[in-house]
């Protein structure tokens, strides 16, 4: 049984907001227009919520813990180390499974590669934080 005692909370909650931040200059400044051209809307259909940002924190906080764990249980403590691992993990479980979805559900290869490229990189962030932290 894992002893979740043992994780760093203090760096699973640095690496959440970190990511938490990512997304906002993914979607704002660096992707932000391509991301509303591949959802076929424009930035005044966007109706702000708080609904969304709620959500994305808690689903990122998971994903952190998750890695955390990953971590701690294969003893990865480099730079290098977490950010291969949050590279095979945003690639093997995130893009794969984002890809399959924007098959099913017609989704653009844009919208796609940004989505899961986001995703992929901030599970690199979180190996590199959680690693070393």
């Amino acid at each position: 049984m894992f002893d979740f005692t043992s994780l760093n909370w203090l760096a699973i909650l640095a690496a959440t907001v970190a990511s938490f931040v990512l997304g906002y200059l993914w979607y704002g400044p660096i992707f932000g227009k391509a991301w509303l051209a591949a959802l076929g809307k424009t930035a005044d259909e966007i109706k702000p919520s708080p609904t969304p940002f709620i959500i994305t924190f808690f689903t990122t906080l998971i994903t952190c813990i998750a890695m955390a764990v990953i971590l701690s249980m294969l003893q990865v403590t480099s730079l290098l180390g977490g950010a291969l691992l949050g590279l095979a993990v945003g690639i093997a479980f995130i893009s794969c499974s984002t890809i399959s979805d924007g098959a099913y559900c017609g989704w653009s290869w844009s919208l796609v590669a940004i989505q899961s490229g986001y995703r992929t990189v901030y599970c690199v962030l979180m190996g590199m934080v959680l690693a070393v932290w």
